[in-house]
């Protein structure tokens, strides 16, 4: 470590603590890993900070670049338990049983790590952090000096809990009473600008009591938006409420929503609170809020406007004071326009809408949201670590996602399954805590649908290139490929506005297209 390096990084580091998980922060942090493990011999470090009931990477080298996304609860990871309990530097003998959170991620021979030690960082008495380095070489890290590593820990907590005061200021001016709890269920870290900007707007709207409307395609992590809105207000010591409208029978939804009193139809054999009610003093999520039948609209536009309910069978109103996210698929704007939707009810749930932009328009996050998923299957499968190879990587990357983040959700959980499901388990008793490679064969992706069609078009041409006779019109093939691709879209959205949305056409266009193709009456 060159200390002149060190304390400079140190220096603009702190000079970029009052911006809020932006890219220049989290460089800061990395510049200042980078300069204090420049001169030494580890292969691996990182800076992890107090997450929840966990540890998460603020800073890594060496490492994969998923590994950003993983939160490592201590309990899970004896040697990161041992350094928060160590008085100073906690070093690892080359022969410790102990399993490493890095064995196999140095390197692609999924090399176990053979050197380790760590340094807690403390705020008082309290764990706010770590440091650790690791090396494949056995002794390694043998001639580093303790008290520097002491010293340069004791500066990086300095920052660390300097960062956290301001976090902590920053928090309290937007809410003012959020409990301690919640802070932690905050979305951070996000790669994308796209990703950024929107948690700067969740974080904006969450202190007040706006309505919210989340929308967006299947999967991309609307649900956990509309969690983290209200975790991040005045209300997250309160109930929150998440009702779906697409799985309530129609004849159900205003008794759901509302209540109803004793005898208000047959089979109410007593009073029943709705979720207006049970979420009061809360949040109240609407997923699926486009499937609300017109009649019942205008029962929710009384309450967004009047905060009061009447439940089936009562003759009085009871005020409740509820905040109402609600969450969507759909474009309402076009629902308006068919008359499914009311304008006004429309108007009163989207005062503030957010967009959540599909995962293929942000793989910045791939790599960020795969690490957070491999973290996951490794403890629910029990093994030692889950390592992407280059091709791997290179082929999530490269992947269109149609089924946003969700899909990759399934695609890693199948995947590790089968990368286990390779291991030979005769071959020792501990042949499960091994690290795991997945390869492009365990991820079982194919080319994209929509280059399908294309190369489908390609075929058919090259086949009749010798048969001049055989070839079909260019309108009627034009038509036949338009066709094609629209109704792969369609399978994938399941809506004709996703499907403008894949297909990059205004949906007046689409619907026109698609009567004239004979796909709509």
């Amino acid at each position: 470590m060159r200390v002149v390096d060190f304390l400079q990084q140190l220096r603009g580091l702190l000079q970029r603590l009052g911006d809020q998980q932006g890219p220049e922060l989290a460089e800061a942090w990395q510049g200042v890993l980078r300069s204090l493990v420049a001169r030494t011999s580890a292969d691996a470090s990182a800076l992890l900070v107090v997450h929840g009931p966990g540890l998460r990477p603020v800073a890594i080298q060496g490492l994969p670049e998923g590994v950003a996304g993983r939160t490592f609860v201590l309990q899970d990871h004896p040697r990161l338990e041992a350094i928060a309990k160590a008085p100073g530097v906690c070093r690892f003998a080359a022969d410790c049983g102990l399993p490493d959170p890095y064995d196999g991620l140095l390197d692609d021979g999924l090399t176990p790590v053979h050197d380790c030690l760590g340094v807690p960082l403390r705020d008082g008495g309290e764990l706010i952090g770590m440091l650790t380095l690791d090396a494949l070489t056995p002794g390694a890290l043998a001639d580093l000096d303790d008290e520097g590593l002491l010293a340069a820990a004791e500066l990086l907590g300095t920052c660390l809990r300097l960062s956290q005061r301001l976090d902590s200021a920053r928090l309290q001016l937007a809410l003012n009473h959020a409990p301690e709890s919640h802070r932690n269920q905050r979305l951070v870290g996000w790669r994308s600008a796209t990703m950024r900007k929107l948690m700067a707007s969740v974080e904006l709207v969450a202190a007040t009591d706006m309505s919210v409307l989340v929308h967006g395609e299947t999967g991309v992590g609307k649900e956990r938006i509309a969690h983290a809105l209200h975790h991040g207000s005045r209300r997250a010591g309160g109930p929150l409420v998440v009702v779906n409208c697409a799985a309530l029978p129609a004849s159900l939804i205003e008794s759901t929503l509302f209540g109803h009193r004793r005898g208000a139809f047959s089979g109410a054999v007593s009073d029943h609170k709705g979720h207006f009610q049970m979420a009061d003093g809360g949040t109240l999520v609407l997923d699926e809020v486009g499937e609300l039948p017109l009649e019942l609209q205008p029962k929710l536009l009384r309450v967004l406007q009047e905060g009061e309910i009447q439940p089936l069978g009562s003759d009085q109103l009871r005020h409740v004071d509820v905040r109402v996210v609600a969450v969507t698929n759909r474009d309402l704007a076009q629902e308006v326009i068919q008359g499914r939707f009311r304008e006004d009810l429309y108007h009163r749930l989207s005062a503030f809408p957010l967009e959540v932009p599909p995962l293929r328009q942000r793989l910045d996050d791939v790599m960020l949201l795969a690490g957070h998923f491999l973290e996951q299957n490794r403890v629910r499968l029990g093994v030692g670590n889950l390592r992407l190879s280059d091709q791997a990587r290179a082929a999530l990357l490269a992947w269109h996602w149609p089924g946003n983040v969700r899909e990759l959700e399934s695609l890693l959980a199948r995947a590790s399954l089968l990368a286990m499901a390779e291991v030979d388990r005769l071959a020792s008793p501990d042949a499960r805590r091994r690290s795991l490679r997945i390869d492009t064969v365990h991820l079982g992706l194919k080319t994209p649908p929509l280059t399908r069609s294309a190369a489908h078009l390609d075929e058919q041409v090259s086949a009749q290139r010798g048969t001049a006779h055989d070839l079909l019109p260019l309108r009627q093939a034009t038509d036949e490929f338009q066709r094609d691709c629209i109704s792969q879209a369609l399978a994938m959205e399941q809506s004709w506005a996703g499907t403008a949305r894949r297909l990059g056409m205004d949906p007046g266009n689409l619907h026109r297209l698609a009567k004239r193709l004979g796909m709509k009456a």
